[in-house]
């Protein structure tokens, strides 16, 4: 996990999905007057340049931010997500794009807290100047999955809790597990937004079904799950397919806002003829 560096990845298909969640779900707790606290606990370097070598090794950015960046017909939730990208690059070409911290420091307001964890070196130092100037935020490197019986309950009382580790170590999966169990144990209100990666590998496909029983047992509001599905595996079984989000304690308004936007994703960033996606939630 320590060699894992987002900048390859940033901005492709994965990242859509995740940071047009994790939108909707700030910009539906900033509706209350009440502070919150969001907890990011594989924060990366905040933000990734798109030209620079890591991003363009693959340029799997062009098949993701892309493919959506200059369209005028995006639905309202993608079209929201797609200007926080554009506020990120403020000359109007796609040069920059922001992570989840930096998506988090447009939306929060300044009594919210941010508590961003990261462990790569290079990467903590980067997110931490990036912060340095907000308010009410600390920038650790720490294990963020250990971090969360120091973080919750929170002292705001309402929580946001963003896991998305790498899963290139598999014991990602069990860890993310534990840390959705334990959470929900010391604040079972948290809004819990937990991205993993579609992988033809047992770990991957059994995680969703035990992050649904866990929810089951301590969620207050239920869950939601989210899957996009772009691409095929190669001839060995291998590669990604797409990716998912499993959010415990969702905002009610998030289903329908994902079903407006889904199947346009579905049509742009489809890699194949059978791209689909998956919608599905269970209220309490």
């Amino acid at each position: 996990m320590l060699a894992y560096r987002h900048a390859f990845h940033a901005g492709n298909h994965a990242d859509v999905l995740k940071h047009l969640v994790l939108t909707r779900v700030l910009r539906y707790m900033g509706e209350k007057d009440k502070p919150y606290t969001l907890i990011d606990t594989h924060a990366g370097a905040g933000g990734y340049s798109v030209e620079g070598r890591y991003a363009q090794k693959n340029a799997e950015y062009g098949e993701g931010v892309a493919r959506l960046y200059d369209r005028k017909d995006l639905p309202a939730p993608l079209a929201d997500y797609m200007s926080l990208v554009k506020a990120f690059n403020p000359d109007g070409q796609l040069r920059q794009y922001p992570g989840s911290p930096a998506i988090a420091n447009f939306l929060l307001r300044e009594t919210d807290r941010l508590r961003a964890y990261e462990l790569h070196s290079t990467d903590h130092r980067i997110l931490a100047s990036y912060l340095e100037s907000r308010p009410n935020t600390q920038v650790s490197d720490r294990d963020g999955f250990s971090a969360i019986k120091a973080e919750l309950p929170s002292p705001t009382r309402r929580a946001a809790l963003l896991m998305d580790p790498s899963y290139e170590i598999k014991t990602d999966y069990a860890k993310v597990l534990t840390a959705l169990r334990e959470a929900l144990e010391r604040a079972a209100d948290t809004v819990v937004m937990i991205w993993y990666p579609q992988l033809q590998l047992l770990e991957s496909t059994q995680l969703v079904q035990r992050l649904k029983a866990s929810a089951d047992a301590a969620a207050k509001k239920g869950w939601l799950h989210v899957r996009l599905t772009v691409a095929q595996a190669d001839e060995r079984g291998f590669g990604m397919l797409g990716s998912g989000m499993f959010i415990a304690n969702p905002p009610f308004t998030l289903h329908d806002e994902l079903a407006e936007c889904l199947p346009l994703l579905v049509e742009r960033l489809g890699q194949y003829d059978g791209a689909n996606y998956v919608l599905e939630q269970k209220t309490v």
